[in-house]
């Protein structure tokens, strides 16, 4: 991705279904300034009652809602993808989204997609992944932001941040405790993304020499 130039910034574009604790966290890095050369062009939900969607016009954002409920995949995507079209949006972020991604959803923003997943992937992909994690008996967890390709939690790895697994913890516990890393890592990834300072070699986000 080409960085944000000086007079430009690069426009994101939030899909979500549920609170948006990480949009509130991109949110808030952007308006502290820890995040630099880049707005929130719209904030997208398929759920009409997401609280995130409620926080996102608290914060004077635009919304847009296009329900899933009982719609036919493509039909919808293609509304998703014409409202972010229309929003001039850059890259996208998925914080929260439930719902899975076509490869032509993909092919229309190519490695301009990033999610973030609560588990040190490969380990643990798709849901219930804090039980997951407890069942097999892991000692150490987290979070991982990678790009969106056309399988499910697969792409190019940007970032990973670790969270210990207490002999204590439930599912609960353990989702708060890498929740936390991933309000820090969304923010670090999409700056190293943005900053347009790396190149994809096979399956490796690597940091490009200046």
């Amino acid at each position: 991705m080409e960085p944000a130039s000086n007079d430009r910034l690069l426009r994101l574009g939030i899909l979500l279904s549920g609170r948006g604790s990480n949009f509130l966290a991109i949110a808030e890095s952007i308006r502290s300034g820890r995040l630099r050369g880049v707005e929130i062009a719209v904030v997208i939900s398929n759920v009409a009652e997401a609280g995130g969607l409620e926080a996102a016009r608290g914060l004077g954002l635009p919304t847009e809602v296009f329900p899933s409920k009982g719609r036919k995949r493509a039909g919808h995507e293609a509304e998703v993808i014409a409202c972010l079209r229309a929003h001039g949006v850059d890259m996208v972020c998925l914080a929260g989204y439930m719902r899975l991604l076509s490869p032509e959803f993909v092919a229309a923003f190519p490695n301009r997609i990033l999610n973030i997943h609560p588990a040190l992937l490969p380990a643990f992909p798709g849901l219930d992944v804090q039980q997951q994690a407890l069942d097999y008996g892991v000692k150490v967890s987290g979070c991982t932001v990678h790009f969106v390709d056309d399988q499910t939690d697969h792409g190019a790895i940007v970032l990973q941040r670790t969270a210990p697994v207490l002999d204590s913890d439930d599912a609960h516990t353990l989702a708060e405790r890498i929740l936390a890393e991933e309000h820090l890592a969304y923010t670090e990834a999409i700056r190293r993304v943005v900053s347009g300072e790396y190149e994809i070699q096979g399956r490796r986000f690597v940091k490009r020499n200046p």
